[in-house]
This record gives C-alpha cells, sequence and structure tokens, in this order.
C-alpha cells in the first residue's frame, strides 16, 4: 500500500470520527435544550395555575361577601336555602317569641250547662291564641268540644260540636284563618272528671284548645 493512500485512509477515518463527534455533541445539546426548555415550560405552567387557583379563592371568597367586602356566614335551611347566620338566627328568635306568647295562656274553657256561648273571662286567653295563629299562619288547631253525662249520647255529641264552633268563630273574628282551625265533638266521651255532681260536671263542660 502506498503512502498516498494510507494518508487518504488517515484522512477519511478523522474526517469520520470528527462528524460522530459532532453528531453526539449535537444530540446531547439538543437533549440538554430540550429538557430545560421542558422545565421552563412546566415552570411556566405551574406559575400560571398557582396564580388561576389565587384568583378562583378570590373569587370564592368574595362569593356572598356583605356590602364591605367581610364574609358572612351562611347555612341552609330545611328545604335546600341558603341563608345568613343573622337571618336563621332572627327567624328562631321569632320562634321562640312565637311560643313565648302561649306561656301561661289557658288551653280549656269552659261552659255553662247546655250552653254554647263563650264565657266573658275566656276571651282574653282566647285573644292570646287568636294572635299566636295569626303571627304562625303554619300552625294548626283543634279544638275539641266536650259535654258533660246529662243528656243523650246524641245529644251531647252535638253540644260539643256547638262549643268547638263558637271557639272557633271567636278565633276567626280575631284574624284567624279558617284552614287553620278544625272542630271535633267528642261529647260525653272523655270526661276530665268521672263524678257525678256538679264540679265534675262543670270540669266536663268544655272545650280543649290542642296545637298539632
Amino acid at each position: 500500500m502506498s503512502v498516498n493512500k494510507l494518508g487518504k485512509m488517515a484522512v477519511i477515518g478523522l474526517s469520520a470520527a470528527w462528524i460522530a463527534g459532532c453528531s453526539t455533541t449535537a444530540t446531547e445539546t439538543d437533549s440538554s435544550s430540550v429538557s430545560e426548555a421542558e422545565a421552563n415550560n412546566v415552570a411556566a405552567e405551574s406559575s400560571a395555575a398557582s396564580a388561576n387557583g389565587s384568583t378562583g379563592n378570590a373569587g370564592d371568597e368574595s362569593f356572598g361577601a356583605n356590602g364591605n367586602g367581610d364574609l358572612s356566614s351562611v347555612i341552609v335551611d330545611g328545604n335546600g336555602n341558603v341563608v345568613s347566620a343573622d337571618t336563621a338566627a332572627a327567624a328562631e328568635t321569632a320562634a321562640a317569641n312565637a311560643k313565648d306568647m302561649l306561656v301561661g295562656v289557658a288551653h280549656v274553657f269552659y261552659f255553662d250547662f247546655d250552653k254554647s256561648i263563650v264565657r266573658p273571662e275566656a276571651r282574653e286567653a282566647l285573644a292570646k291564641h287568636a294572635k299566636y295563629l295569626v303571627a304562625n299562619p303554619d300552625a294548626r288547631v283543634v279544638l275539641e268540644g266536650h259535654a258533660d253525662e246529662r243528656g243523650t249520647r246524641e245529644y251531647n255529641m252535638a253540644l260539643g260540636e256547638r262549643r268547638a264552633k263558637a271557639v272557633s268563630r271567636y278565633l276567626t273574628i280575631q284574624g284567624v284563618a279558617a284552614a287553620q282551625i278544625e272542630t271535633v265533638s267528642f261529647g260525653e266521651e272523655k270526661p276530665l272528671e268521672f263524678g257525678h255532681n256538679k264540679q265534675a260536671w262543670q270540669a266536663n263542660r268544655r272545650v280543649e284548645v290542642r296545637y298539632e
């Protein structure tokens, strides 16, 4: 083999080695560049997500805020409606006050023998029941009419009904809706006292007010 040929082969070998080296360097450089680019993209996306998350939280905080930008507590009522804590507290207070309206108020009203006229002394207490019912339109009341043992069973059933109706009329005159009132008569069937004297008879001539 001549010197020229050896020289040419050496030049070719060195050129191939140089090309391979450049290719490897370029590949490593490109890979490194891609990795850095991907890292930068990930960082940018992470920053954007954080920014969006902050904005979302700010939006959540502003939801339900009052005019001053302060958050007000909210609760969900029995119908699934969101109401403020202040509204719920006011409703509870109103309900408690409404119940207080009937504390110490009579629920049993007595009648004279063979009569179905509301006695004058019963009117003040009945007016308080009427006020409660008007203030609470969802409230329902049952008026139970009773009679003493004297007279026939049929007559006493009718007498108990008339007494219950008399109380019902008094309540409706005070503004109570008729739909809030139910009347029923037990006649002589449910006495409070089982004696056969004036005291027992007076106790059994009555209308009882019962809330549902």
